[in-house]
């Protein structure tokens, strides 16, 4: 091909070529979709593949990775190509900053699709701690620096006077984690803007503030458990006396060992979750690489298989994810048939 024939493709057709022309192992070409991301959307993203694979024997199992939300983003958006994965999963929104690195990189076709809901949840032992918290007792519990001071808090009455005098011990996850950002978001965020001062600074100084709200303790009161989310549920087992971070869904598979934790009243549910009532309640994502749909063999088929099984009587209720309302699920399954590209003037 010349270059004034190349200069007539479309980039996405460019693109499949290359993908498709790509022989041997490494960077060469790809007979199964990958997927990288959320801890907390693995194991569904995992039901998916499984179920594509029995239904559709032509197409191979995809490969699914548990990276967090943060790392699987920026192996999503480093190219185009069968080296890069062909699908992000993740437990919030990409971020203003990922999509720009996306598009640097050459990944511009980008499609947005919410699968359905979560809660960031707080659990203990059922045999431990009854901890009825509020964001601003979170803050004050895992702030590295509660409303611009060091956190000297050592037990749960130092926080606030009506918890119990036991150590603050939280077990949560990484910071590459779509669940820590919605902590951040969701929780920590909110607990610090109930003071005037850090409210008023989000006006004059947003990077002071958002590290301020933000950032979590490293003396030991909260603990990075990594991207596993079964081993924060062995911890809590050990250890009674110890919290735990993670997507709903997990409290809801554990919940022989695990209880949630109620905040500013109210218990994580399937029910609280799903009309947002709860505090912590976030959606879930899968972005797709629209570059690689006709270059990839099954992405397209596991895509839809998405669609087929995130209803009220879907495989992936079963397991513990929330279904998302019928207008988002109608929007959604309309964005797996048509594809839409993402534009990033809504992100943040």
């Amino acid at each position: 091909m010349n270059t004034k024939t190349m200069l007539r493709f479309p980039a996405v057709a460019l693109v499949t070529l290359a993908l498709a022309a790509c022989g041997g192992s490494g960077g060469g070409s790809r007979d199964q979709v990958r997927a990288v991301g959320s801890s907390t959307v693995y194991p569904f993203a995992k039901a998916v593949a499984e179920s594509l694979a029995r239904n559709d024997a032509s197409v191979k199992s995809p490969i699914i990775e548990s990276t967090g939300t943060g790392a699987g983003m920026k192996l999503f958006c480093a190219g185009v190509g069968p080296q890069f994965p062909d699908i992000e999963n993740a437990s919030r929104r990409i971020k203003k900053s990922e999509f720009d690195d996306c598009q640097k990189n050459g990944v511009k076709d980008i499609v947005e699709i919410q699968v359905g809901l979560d809660g960031v949840a707080f659990a203990g032992s059922k045999q431990g701690l009854a901890l009825p918290l509020t964001p601003v007792d979170v803050y004050k519990a895992l702030a590295k620096n509660p409303f611009g001071k060091p956190n000297t808090a050592k037990t749960w009455a130092d926080v606030n006077p009506a918890l119990p005098a036991e150590a603050i011990l939280v077990y949560g996850p990484p910071s590459t984690s779509g669940t820590r950002d919605a902590l951040k978001e969701l929780i920590l965020t909110k607990g610090c803007d109930t003071d005037a001062a850090m409210k008023a600074l989000k006006e004059t100084d947003k990077d002071k503030h958002d590290k301020v709200c933000g950032e979590v303790r490293e003396d030991g009161a909260y603990v990075d458990a990594g991207e596993n989310d079964n081993l924060i549920v062995q911890k809590i087992e050990a250890n009674a006396k110890a919290v735990g971070i993670f997507g709903f869904s997990y409290v809801e598979e554990n919940a022989d060992k695990l209880i949630g934790l109620t905040m500013s009243g109210i218990t994580p549910t399937y029910a609280t979750i799903s009309d947002y009532s709860y505090p912590g309640a976030r959606p879930l994502y899968i972005y797709v690489k629209k570059a690689h749909l006709k270059a990839i063999p099954g992405l397209q088929a596991y895509v839809t298989e998405w669609s087929k099984l995130w209803g009220k009587d879907g495989v992936l209720a079963k397991q513990g994810m929330v279904v998302a309302p019928e207008a988002v699920l109608a929007a959604s399954a309309k964005a797996v048939g048509e594809m839409p590209l993402l534009d990033g003037s809504q992100l943040k």
